[in-house]
């Protein structure tokens, strides 16, 4: 069959065209400048309840870009890294790099120092704006990099006076979250705003093929690489989205709650970019992991209509009575991704607010998003949708013969104005998750009916017992059912009997649950072959700062208390 091959054509909502406009902007600063000039009064983003108009926002971006032009000497091409939380800092750091044609280059604030020293080192960034509590491991690699000006802020410095005052004195006096620095090294977050309002800033003309973000991922190789994501990529893949739930989301008018860190590619385009591309008012949670912070936010913004979350977060959520019909009465979509949503998370969430979520899939090489369930979803198929507009999708087997059967696995493959230009600085990798003008994503998948695709896993993940392929994640889903079960997780063992066998890993939910009752459930809705051989509770699951569980620290270490 040939690639023009469509079939989730028919299942696209009327609203819904296969081909539209991917580029309404020429660049990033270009719908910047578009939404902020439209919606100057508006509330752009709220954290710990202080508010940002995009009037304001505009002033501080602007204050920064001409700052880090002026006094850093920064120039287009140049990386800025930034290594901040979901705090007021991030959204306004990631518009003044891109306004004055940085490229920006997200990282985690949760890693180690020989962590971060590895992407800086690997992108060769000019300056870095940072959490101050990412500011001492800092300053002990910083001489082994290209990095000459560190630009330090504190959870406070954009709260107010009052109320961010007293924020830094907590952190730093009383909770000592903050390790000692050598102030003198680092330049001040508000400093650097203070001294941009008396500067000038050349705007250059941004294009699309410009690259505007290194996102470092694993891939589907391991080793983490940067994926040059440009401006046009990311405008497009805002624009598919658009017009996929455009129709449900009225511009100016939604509140999005934002728990997933936004240096994350899923947060970055759908709460970050698409939420702005919309003018909608974008709810800051600094940390998912405390349910009485979130439980707070959520009691004080009941106008809250779009929320993403991940499996995990969604689960933890239900556990704690976050979510239900009172205390999200105006939620109009519910978006899953990072991993796979397990329908009894999926069940749960329907029940509780009379939503479904609906999946979505995609990868950091895709910008990141490929597929998702189409609003007008009424059921969960345990699907990752169908194909965005001006995508399109394939699978293919070992030969690279592509299979348009039904339930038929192989890999699952893209095209689309989404996809990276390549891997920095990395031809060979590059070249090797391409299959010729297809994106090779590493999952394997089915087709359904409606041209509805299927994740069955990674397929580096899969599991051969006695030459059968089992898929992890759809033992997980089963597991995932049973209420006395919090999470689940399961990988591949040596075996001298059947070349692997399969080890689930249990957080219990009820104290009282038994290797047996686990053994029991699964006999009801698994055949032998896909049944665990070994069973481990254990006290926690390893999580990625997304939320999705790492099944390769379940390989590499085991977990106690």
């Amino acid at each position: 069959m040939s690639n023009t091959q469509t079939p989730w054509y028919q299942s696209y909502p009327e609203d819904v065209q296969p081909l539209v406009d991917v580029a309404p902007f020429r660049s990033i600063n270009h719908l910047f400048v578009s939404v902020c000039k439209s919606h100057r009064r508006r509330t752009a983003f709220i954290s710990f309840e202080h508010k940002l108009t995009y009037q304001q926002l505009s002033f501080e971006v602007g204050n920064l870009a001409a700052f880090l032009q002026q006094r850093c000497k920064l120039k287009r091409g140049d990386k800025l890294a930034i290594i901040l939380p979901n705090i007021l800092q991030y959204p306004v750091a990631v518009f003044a790099a891109l306004k004055i044609g940085l490229i920006v280059v997200n990282i985690n604030p949760l890693y180690t120092a020989c962590e971060m020293q590895s992407v800086l080192k690997d992108c060769g960034a000019k300056a870095v704006i940072a959490f101050e509590m990412c500011a001492r491991n800092l300053q002990e690699i910083l001489s082994d990099t290209e990095v000459d000006h560190l630009i330090v802020t504190g959870l406070g410095d954009m709260l107010g006076l009052l109320k961010g005052s007293f924020i830094n004195f907590f952190m730093r006096s009383i909770k000592r979250m903050v390790g000692a620095y050598d102030h003198s090294r680092v330049i001040p977050f508000k400093q650097a705003l203070r001294e941009g309002r008396e500067l000038p800033c050349d705007t250059p003309v941004m294009h699309s093929d410009d690259v505007a973000f290194l996102q470092y991922t694993g891939g589907t190789t391991g080793k983490p690489k940067g994926a040059m994501l440009t401006h046009g990529n990311i405008i497009a893949n805002v624009a598919q989205l658009t017009h996929m739930y455009g129709m449900v989301l009225q511009n100016g008018r939604e509140v999005i709650l934002t728990p997933l860190p936004i240096y994350h590619v899923f947060s970055m385009t759908v709460n970050l970019m698409l939420a702005f591309s919309l003018a909608v008012t974008n709810i800051l949670v600094l940390d998912p992991r405390r349910m009485k912070m979130l439980a707070k936010i959520i009691r004080r913004h009941p106008d809250i209509t779009l929320m993403t979350g991940v499996n995990t977060l969604y689960n933890t959520m239900l556990n704690h009575g976050l979510l239900t019909p009172k205390s999200l009465p105006q939620l109009k979509l519910a978006i899953g991704g990072g991993a796979a949503i397990q329908s009894g998370v999926a069940e749960r969430f329907y029940q509780a607010t009379g939503k479904h979520i609906l999946e979505g899939y995609g990868l950091t090489e895709c910008s990141p998003v490929t597929c998702v369930n189409p609003h007008t979803s009424h059921v969960y198929n345990g699907s990752i949708g169908i194909p965005l507009p001006n995508t399109l999708a394939r699978i293919v087997d070992n030969q690279g013969q592509e299979i348009w059967d039904l339930n038929t696995p192989g890999e699952l493959e893209f095209q689309g104005p989404q996809v990276m230009l390549g891997y920095f600085n990395k031809d060979q990798e590059s070249s090797q998750v391409m299959d010729g003008k297809w994106l090779r994503t590493g999952d394997v998948a089915v087709w359904c009916e409606g041209g509805y695709l299927k994740i069955i896993d990674r397929i580096k993940d899969m599991i051969i017992v006695s030459g059968f392929n089992v898929y992890p994640s759809e033992i997980e889903d089963v597991v995932s059912q049973n209420n006395k079960i919090l999470e689940c997780a399961c990988i591949g063992v040596s075996s001298e009997q059947t070349g692997e066998a399969i080890k689930l890993f249990i957080v219990k939910k009820d104290p009282q649950l038994t290797e047996q009752d686990v053994l029991d459930f699964c006999k009801q809705y698994l055949t032998g072959y896909k049944r665990p051989k070994i069973i481990e509770f254990v006290p926690r699951l390893p999580k990625s700062p997304v939320g999705k569980v790492m099944r390769r620290y379940l390989k590499q270490h085991r977990l106690t208390d």
